[in-house]
């Protein structure tokens, strides 16, 4: 689950968008991007032995912060990054559907897209874990398969020109920028938490699970964009922007690389649309039963799925028609980030009972700030409307805290022992 969703998050959807940040030199910025997953994954892996809870790092903050508005302003927001991550993968996956089946990218025809491909999946949720895990297994072998494919076919045709590296001031700052953005495109590793309680032996497969899988991922992230990078100019791969590998898989093995492509990105996309939304309804539950969103989120309804799922599936279809693809991602990487600071802080006051080294938290927490705040910038500089949808969200998400709190009375605490 956690390699299907981070390989459908930036390999396909958002592709094009980092060839334009980082040029030639966009696998460094998969690199640096891996390197920031593995800070942050070290306390998942070492909070996430300890503690088994489908509401993942929530539960963590919970550990280290108490029940606090903050702790409910954080859970909020966990679940609206997955509702954020949705809306992202159908964007990305209608952009390499519609090209594939020669339909104009028209608003309804964008829109019926979306819809069916966020009801088939909710509909594979019907099933349960069981269905999803196995599911996942062979969408990820096959789309791999497919990503295996134009990595050795397009290792032999690279030229050298368009990959040999640059790092002076301005490409430095494309890395850096493009490895902030694609920071996002790791985030599946936290869906391992997120399916603890499912899980056989959590304490030694949730770390075993969170390491392998941002490994892996690095692996295929970074080969896959030199291939890309090497075999097409960066200007091509920029206009391409929504379908970006399909068109670099042209020059390597011609129409029909474009046709692999293109069915691997829609496989890659729809499993991590089928984790993410079997993660975030699982968020859902786990807050609702631990007093945090509404009880409705529990109650179990048609097919006996939690209707979490429902509102999780809804609100992500309802975002991916009103936002583009590079908002959405700006947005949901800010959420994210925000997060894991909040995991590594709890972590750094937990060490003792979770395990760690507290000189290593603390520099993973400055490293991980700083990211955010160069994120913060990027935003400013060059999305003011994604900065503004951030900072919207996050005060949006501290506001109902607070009003549900003061109208409920209720709490994490007071709700686990109700």
């Amino acid at each position: 689950m956690a390699v299907g969703t981070m390989i459908g998050a930036s390999i396909f959807s958002i592709f094009g968008i980092g060839a334009q940040i980082a040029g030639k030199d966009l696998p460094e910025a998969f690199v640096l991007s891996g390197i920031l997953a593995f800070m942050v994954g070290y306390s998942y892996a070492k909070m996430g032995s300890k503690i088994v809870s489908n509401a993942g790092p929530i539960a963590f903050i919970l550990r280290g912060f108490g029940d606090t508005v903050t702790t409910g302003a954080l859970s909020i927001l966990m679940w609206l990054s997955y509702v954020v991550s949705i809306s992202l993968f159908v964007k990305g996956f209608t952009g390499y559907l519609l090209p594939l089946i020669n339909i104009s990218s028209h608003p309804l025809a964008i829109g019926i897209a979306d819809a069916l491909i966020i009801s088939l999946f909710t509909a594979l949720n019907f099933f349960g874990s069981k269905t999803v895990g196995k599911t996942e297994f062979y969408i990820v072998l096959l789309k791999l398969s497919i990503l295996g494919v134009f990595i050795v076919f397009g290792l032999f045709t690279i030229r050298p020109e368009l990959i040999s590296p640059a790092y002076d001031t301005k490409h430095m700052t494309g890395i850096i920028n493009a490895a902030v953005i694609f920071f996002l495109s790791y985030m599946g590793f936290g869906l391992v938490t997120n399916a603890s309680e499912n899980m056989e032996n959590p304490k030694k497969n949730v770390p075993k699970a969170i390491y392998t899988s941002i490994g892996i991922v690095i692996v295929v992230y970074v080969l896959v964009s030199i291939v890309a990078v090497g075999n097409l100019p960066i200007g091509e791969l920029v206009t391409a922007k929504e379908n970006a590998l399909a068109v670099a898989a042209q020059p390597i093995l011609g129409s029909f690389g474009f046709v692999l492509l293109s069915l691997g990105a829609l496989f890659s996309i729809s499993s991590a649309l089928n984790a993410t939304l079997y993660g975030g309804a699982n968020v859902a539950y786990s807050l609702a039963k631990d007093g945090e969103l509404p009880q409705v989120f529990e109650r179990k309804v048609w097919f006996k799925s939690p209707e979490g799922l429902y509102f999780t599936a809804g609100l992500g279809l309802v975002l991916a028609l009103l936002f583009n693809i590079n908002g959405i991602a700006s947005i949901t990487s800010a959420v994210f980030i925000v997060i894991y600071i909040f995991v590594i802080l709890s972590h750094y006051k937990t060490a003792d009972e979770m395990g760690g080294n507290k000189i290593i938290i603390l520099i993973n927490a400055g490293i991980i700030s700083l990211v955010l705040a160069i994120l913060f910038y990027y935003q400013v500089q060059t999305q003011v409307y994604a900065f503004i949808g951030t900072i919207a969200m996050f005060a949006g998400a501290f506001l109902l805290e607070w009003q549900y709190r003061k109208i409920t009375k209720r709490s994490f605490s007071e709700r686990q022992h109700s």
